[in-house]
């Protein structure tokens, strides 16, 4: 079988799909789905996992998922929902990366943009940044600001996000502090989480483990590939399901991120297309499972 992402690597395929960003919703997804793929959308009939994603970006558009993927404006959806305390505490947001007071700011805290995703930023050690390294992310922040994160994957509730910039807490665990934080992603269908995923070492060689409800490992590989080492079932994982039910409650897809720290569970992000739509699942199989349990009637 031929790897369209090795022909059309990253940056090749970073490089067509933005001059073709004029181009209307459905043509851009498709030369976007080839290029990933190898395959078309079968847009009147889809049946698989991604080709149904793909179609949810065009035919189920509702404005309210623009407040949940607003990593700002969710923080009072989760309060309204779940109550107090499952957000990480916020230290500030500004418009620009130049109104920022460090001085302000802990030694220790996450920065990030609230419109797009792959911005985050975790500073450690904030008396060690060197002029340089502001510079650097004075350069990448505004560019980030910049940036319509709709156009890249037609993702609908990104369009009209009014981008800023904000800061968190760093969390540590408090049991084993220089361990970085897991977190667990629920698929969600209609409210019902069917299958989770553990991503582990993200900082330095990611993997990603699939679950069933009563944690169970399933042979699924995705973006990712499985961890050599065994996943511990957490604590709260009862607790974190019943939280995925609630949050995804009316939506025919969408992936709930948490996070279990310190005896408390915490609410990372709404995410609507998994990997944008365009990474499938192997075996194959799971592609067309992952698909029925999505509901386009």
């Amino acid at each position: 079988m031929i790897d369209f992402r090795k022909i059309f690597d990253r940056n090749i395929r970073g490089n067509i799909m933005f001059f073709l960003k004029f181009l209307p919703d459905k043509l851009y997804l498709q030369i976007f789905y080839f290029t990933t793929t190898g395959k078309f959308i079968p847009f009147k009939n889809p049946k698989t996992f991604t080709e149904k994603m793909q179609w949810l970006k065009v035919n189920d558009r509702h404005p309210e998922y623009s407040q949940l993927v607003d990593k700002l404006k969710v923080r009072e959806h989760i309060k309204n929902i779940l109550g107090e305390g499952y957000v990480f505490p916020l230290l500030g947001h500004w418009d620009r990366f130049e109104d920022i007071d460090f001085d302000s700011l802990p030694e220790q805290f996450v920065i990030k943009c609230n419109h797009d995703s792959g911005s985050t930023r975790v500073i450690k050690n904030k008396s060690a940044l060197t002029e340089e390294e502001i510079e650097e992310m004075r350069k990448f922040y505004n560019k980030r600001l910049k940036r319509n994160y709709y156009y890249a994957g037609r993702e609908y509730p990104y369009k009209g996000l009014k981008s800023c910039i904000l800061a968190e807490q760093l969390m540590i665990d408090e049991k084993n502090p220089e361990k970085s934080i897991e977190d667990y992603k629920f698929f969600c269908f209609n409210g019902e989480p069917k299958i989770m995923f553990v991503a582990t070492d993200r900082s330095t060689d990611c993997r990603f483990d699939f679950f069933d409800m009563d944690f169970n490992h399933l042979d699924l590989t995705n973006i990712h590939p499985q961890a050599d080492k065994p996943i511990e079932k957490p604590e709260m994982f009862e607790e974190m399901k019943e939280i995925a039910a609630k949050l995804s409650k009316g939506i025919r897809f969408v992936r709930i991120d948490l996070y279990e720290l310190n005896g408390k569970i915490y609410f990372g992000e709404y995410t609507f297309f998994h990997g944008g739509g365009f990474r499938r699942c192997e075996p194959e199989e799971w592609e067309r499972r992952l698909g029925d349990w999505i509901n386009l009637d």
